[in-house]
């Protein structure tokens, strides 16, 4: 019959026990998840379907919109977590790493220092109100200054004849006719009113200091002879004494003496006054300036710088500032004026080195001081001291020429400035080291 189920498969269905029932449901399950997974995987193989991408786009729009919201506010992800910068996690080329160890972040002991030497305190703007004073490093400073109170050009009136200096005239041309009888005219050789200051790199003007006039012989300038073949401001660096150094120009490359303003009364004083000023300057501390003006001195003449060196002692004002003299063959005159300063200062020094060209008179001097009771050494071995009379002759082999540069040893500014700093009383203190054998002979 037609639409009749066949009796096998009514049997099937009849016959049927629950446990089969239970799998064909456990069975219905499975099916039923792994449709729409199947489907899934179909289509991560295929083109997107174009519902799908529609509704993703729009969802997409929502973002960019909140998105272009924050940015607008400044609340990006950038503006949160910026990300980190090359410079800033290595150094550039003038930077470098802070290197540390383990030991750095173990306990520290304190540790042991020498205690500094007390210095003048200054007040600074930082957290801490005081610290201690140290002097801004430099070098040995070398140079020439004007100064109005140099020896050049000079005016006056020659104290050997009062007339006046400048006694010869060619049209507007004005000059000296020196002893020698040959005429030095004023332009070239008596206007040059430049000082050669030098102030070694070790001075220290809140010590116990000297300042050095040096007056130079005939035939001479500062550059060429002073400086750089006498090496004066060399030795005065070399000795390590806590010195700087004046040298005027005197009469400039001529056989001449004169003195110029060193002549006058209160010259040296005049100088001296004006120096402290310029020293304070250069050195950098206008507060010095008084320092200056009171610093000892010590004045060297050579060969022809015994006229001023004379006079300065004679007509100079300030010569109770005058720790000591020192005369490098160079005593061609004016023995009263010397013996006179010897007698009437015995807190100073005096020191006279000599060739035979000026022995006759040294001797001359060395006897008028024995008659006046005053003792005198002949040699330069033992120290100087307050009081002390030195007068050493040197030998043949020495040249008046070199004087400066070896007398009754090498270097011999040096050697006076290293013996006057070893005693206390001579008031000038060693600051620096100094090369070996300064007393070589």
């Amino acid at each position: 019959m037609v639409g009749a189920v066949p009796k096998t498969r009514a049997d099937i269905r009849a016959d049927r026990t629950p446990s089969d029932r239970h799998g064909r449901a456990l069975r219905i399950g499975l099916i039923s998840a792994l449709v729409p997974l199947s489907l899934t995987l179909v289509q991560c193989g295929n083109a997107p379907n174009p519902a799908a991408l529609a509704a993703n786009s729009q969802a997409n729009v929502q973002v960019v919109a909140k998105t272009n919201s924050r940015v607008a506010s400044g609340d990006t992800f950038e503006d949160r977590f910026p990300a980190p910068q090359f410079k800033e996690r290595f150094p550039s080329a003038g930077e470098s790493f802070l290197q540390r160890q383990m030991s750095d972040f173990s306990p520290k002991r304190a540790v042991e220092q020498q205690p500094r030497p007390e210095q003048a305190p200054y007040k600074v703007a930082s957290l801490t109100p005081q610290v201690p004073y140290q002097r801004p490093p430099r070098e040995d400073l070398t140079t020439l200054v004007s100064m109005k109170s140099s020896a050049f050009p000079y005016f006056g009136n020659n104290p050997a004849s009062d007339a006046p200096f400048l006694n010869i005239s060619k049209g507007d041309r004005r000059g000296h006719r020196s002893y020698s009888g040959r005429v030095y005219w004023q332009d070239e050789t008596y206007s040059d009113s430049r000082v050669l200051v030098h102030v070694p790199e070790h001075f220290d003007v809140r010590k116990p200091g000297v300042i050095v006039v040096f007056f130079h012989g005939n035939g001479a300038t500062l550059e060429r002879d002073v400086r750089d073949r006498q090496v004066v401001p060399q030795q005065i660096t070399d000795s390590g004494a806590n010195a700087i150094l004046l040298a005027p120009q005197m009469a400039v490359d001529a056989a001449d003496s004169s003195a110029g303003k060193f002549w006058q009364a209160g010259g040296l004083k005049r100088f001296m006054d004006e120096s402290a000023s310029h020293l304070a300057r250069l050195t950098g501390d206008p507060n010095s300036a008084r320092a200056f003006a009171n610093m000892p001195i010590v004045i060297v003449g050579y060969s022809g710088g015994f006229l001023p060196t004379a006079w300065s002692l004679e007509v100079g004002g300030i010569s109770d500032r005058v720790r000591g003299v020192v005369l490098l063959d160079a005593v061609y005159g004016e023995m009263d004026k010397f013996a006179s300063w010897i007698e009437s200062h015995r807190s100073g020094f005096f020191v006279s080195s000599y060739t035979r060209y000026t022995a006759r008179r040294d001797r001359e001097l060395m006897s008028m001081l024995r008659q006046k009771g005053i003792g005198v050494s002949e040699d330069m071995d033992g120290p100087l001291r307050p009081g002390s009379v030195v007068f050493v002759e040197t030998g043949d082999g020495i040249t008046h020429r070199d004087y400066v540069n070896r007398a009754w040893t090498q270097f011999p500014l040096k050697d006076v400035l290293v013996k006057m700093s070893a005693t206390p009383a001579l008031a000038l203190t060693r600051v620096a080291a100094t090369t070996p054998s300064a007393s070589n002979r």
